[in-house]
């Protein structure tokens, strides 16, 4: 099986994959001062909960591969494939790694890597051009060419962040539970602090991929809009901008992209 580690800023996504399917998934906090160690045992834990994964750590792993936006975590990681995977291929998402998806920004190097393993999944599964909105610590609008090619994005304060911002600096309100409130009109504060966040990134979203389409293709309905982020489904039902929703897109990124480069090792 693969094991597939996605390090975001606020949460790590773990996936496990036998050939093409992804077979068990787990969500952890991020947390930048665990040791290898720490994070040896965190995966052992994980792992041994499922039925086709032996006992001991590595058992039943024919390889790994990882992104990270977190640089301490990323280096931590290294450490867990050389000390307790040290017979497992491993691929870190880094420069010099093969994606097969040629970037064109003006430093290619300072686009984050779980951007560019999302382009990568998102050509393959529905072709260029497309926008990929990934609802994470910020809200990133990725945009692929009709070629493949990673163009550029927008990046904007997640929604986590911003319910948070509004419990910190707002006098009188408070952090709120993330739910779609019973109507848009709010009757209380924290109806109206839902619809606030659940509508305003709906129209922030429909109003950033529209500009995005009119400057990626001539006809807007040649591009595929895909979400994936955990707090991907707080908006899905209010835009009207999206057309696939894919949950695992960075899974699925890491595994085509380990794919490509595990012969290469």
């Amino acid at each position: 099986m693969l094991l597939t580690i996605d390090v975001g800023n606020t949460h790590t996504v773990l996936g496990l994959f036998d050939g093409e399917d992804i077979v068990e998934h787990w969500r952890v906090s991020t947390d930048p001062r665990r040791t290898a160690d720490e994070l040896a045992v965190l995966l052992n834990g994980l792992m041994g909960m499922h039925p086709l994964l032996g006992d001991e750590l590595g058992d039943g792993i024919e390889g790994i591969a990882i992104c990270a936006t977190v640089p301490s975590v990323l280096h931590e990681l290294r450490e867990v494939t050389r000390r307790y995977y040290g017979d497992v291929p491993a691929v870190l998402v880094e420069p010099g790694v093969k994606t097969g998806v040629p970037i064109l920004m003006d430093n290619p190097k300072e686009v984050g890597a779980d951007r560019i393993i999302n382009a990568v999944a998102a050509v393959e599964l529905y072709g260029g051009p497309a926008i990929v909105v990934d609802f994470g610590t910020a809200t990133t609008f990725d945009a692929v060419s009709a070629r493949g090619e990673y163009t550029g994005g927008v990046i904007a304060p997640g929604i986590e962040i911003s319910v948070e911002a509004l419990g910190v600096k707002g006098a009188q309100l408070r952090k709120i539970e993330l739910a779609r409130p019973r109507s848009v009109i709010g009757k209380n504060t924290v109806e109206a602090m839902q619809s606030g966040i659940v509508y305003g990134f709906a129209g922030q979203v429909d109003g950033v991929v529209q500009r995005m389409k009119r400057e990626l293709a001539d006809d807007a309905d040649d591009v595929t809009v895909i979400a994936t982020g955990g707090l991907a489904p707080m908006v899905l039902g209010e835009s009207s901008a999206i057309d696939e929703h894919e949950p695992w897109l960075t899974l699925i990124g890491l595994r085509l992209v380990y794919e490509r480069n595990v012969s290469r090792m």
